[in-house]
C-alpha cells in the first residue's frame, strides 16, 4: 500500500494548505466563469494482505482485509470525532461542588463591620475562606454527544485499514483457544515470541470468543488487550502497536466494515432502543410504586417493584401470575 493512504496524525491535510481552498484572484473583467476542479469525496476501500501464522509461528497461508476507508482529506477528522465521542460518552458527569449558598452555616456575620481593624466580612462560608463555597465549580451534567452510526463505523474501519496498511503491524493467527490446557502466562508469552510479538509492546488481540484458559493466561500481561467484537473500540486500536486477528475475526471485519456491508436493519435498531426505553420506564415506574406504597410492608413493596421491573423489561411475565400476597399489598 502507498504511504499516502495511511492515517497519520502528524501529516494531516486538515492543517495543510491546499490549492482548492485558495480564492482565485480577479485578473481581468472577463465574463467567463472560473473553472474549479472538484475532488472526489467518495469512500475508498483498501485491501491489505495478512499472513496467517500457526500456533508454532510458521506461515500457513494468507488472508486479506477489504475495509472501507475515509478519503485522506477527511480521515483524520473522522477518526478524531469517533475517539472524542467514545471518551466523552464514558464520563458519568457526577462531579458536584457546593456554592456559598449551599454550604451549611455562614448565616451569622462573624464580627462587626467596623472598629475591629480587619477586613469586612459577612459570612464564614465565603469562597475566600477555608470551608467556604466553590466559585464556578463543577455541577452534575450530561457530557454525552451524538455521532451517526455510519460515521462511527467509518471511523472504526478507517483506523483498522490504516493499521493494516503498515507493514507487520497486523498479523493473523490460527485459532489457539484449545491450545492451552491450563492457564499459564509463561506459555502465552512463548507463543507471542513465536509470532514475532514483544510482550513489552502494546498488543491487541481481537478474537470472536476468548476461552477461560486464554483469558487467564493473558490477563497478567499489562501491555496486552484481549478484545472481542463486542468490546472493540477506537482507543485500543489507536493505542496499540500490533494487532493480532484470527481467520474468523477477519471474516467478521470484512463483513462488518467491508464493501458489502449494507447497514443495520431497522428492526435491530428499534429493538435496542425499545430495550433501553423499557428499562428506563421500568425503574421510573418502580419509584412511583414505592412512593404510593410507602405505608406497606417493605418486603412486599420491594417484591412488587422487582416484579414490575421484570414485567416491563422482559415482557414474558404476566400480572395474573403475581403472588397473591404481593398483589394485596
Amino acid at each position: 500500500m502507498s504511504a499516502s493512504t495511511s492515517l497519520s496524525f502528524f501529516s494531516s491535510s486538515l492543517f495543510l494548505s491546499s490549492s482548492h481552498n485558495k480564492i482565485p484572484k480577479l485578473t481581468s473583467l472577463s465574463t467567463t466563469k472560473p473553472q474549479y476542479s472538484l475532488k472526489s469525496l467518495s469512500i475508498s476501500c483498501q485491501v491489505a494482505t495478512l499472513p496467517i501464522l500457526s500456533f508454532t509461528g510458521e506461515k500457513i497461508g494468507e488472508t486479506y482485509l477489504d475495509l472501507k476507508s475515509a478519503p485522506p482529506e477527511t480521515a483524520r477528522a473522522v477518526v478524531h470525532r469517533g475517539i472524542i465521542t467514545d471518551q466523552q460518552n464514558k464520563r458519568r458527569g457526577t462531579a458536584s461542588t457546593l456554592t456559598r449558598g449551599e454550604v451549611r452555616g455562614g448565616g451569622r456575620k462573624p464580627y462587626p463591620q467596623k472598629k475591629t481593624g480587619r477586613a469586612r466580612r459577612g459570612s464564614m462560608r465565603s469562597p475566600l475562606r477555608p470551608g467556604g463555597g466553590v466559585i464556578f465549580g463543577p455541577k452534575p451534567r450530561d457530557w454525552s454527544i451524538k455521532i451517526n452510526r455510519k460515521e462511527k463505523r467509518l471511523a472504526m474501519s478507517t483506523a483498522l485499514s490504516s493499521a493494516a496498511s503498515e507493514r507487520e503491524s497486523v498479523i493473523c493467527v490460527e485459532e489457539f483457544g484449545d491450545k492451552f490446557e491450563k492457564p499459564k502466562t509463561k506459555e502465552f508469552i512463548e507463543a507471542m515470541n513465536r509470532w514475532g510479538l514483544d510482550p513489552k509492546e502494546k498488543v491487541m488481540f481481537l478474537m470472536m470468543d476468548v476461552s477461560d484458559n486464554v483469558g487467564l493466561s493473558s490477563r497478567n500481561i499489562g501491555t496486552l488487550r484481549m478484545l472481542t467484537p463486542r468490546t472493540l473500540n477506537l482507543f485500543d486500536i489507536l493505542n496499540s502497536d500490533k494487532l493480532v486477528l484470527t481467520p474468523d475475526t477477519v471474516d467478521y471485519l470484512n463483513g462488518r466494515y467491508g464493501v458489502d456491508f449494507e447497514g443495520e436493519t431497522d428492526e435491530e435498531d428499534d429493538q435496542d432502543e425499545t430495550e433501553v426505553s423499557n428499562a428506563t420506564d421500568a425503574f421510573g415506574n418502580c419509584s412511583v410504586a414505592l412512593f404510593f406504597f410507602h405505608n406497606s410492608d417493605y418486603l412486599y413493596v420491594y417484591s412488587f417493584a422487582i416484579y414490575y421491573c421484570s414485567v416491563l423489561v422482559f415482557g414474558n411475565l404476566h400480572l395474573y401470575k403475581m403472588p397473591q400476597q404481593i398483589a394485596n399489598c
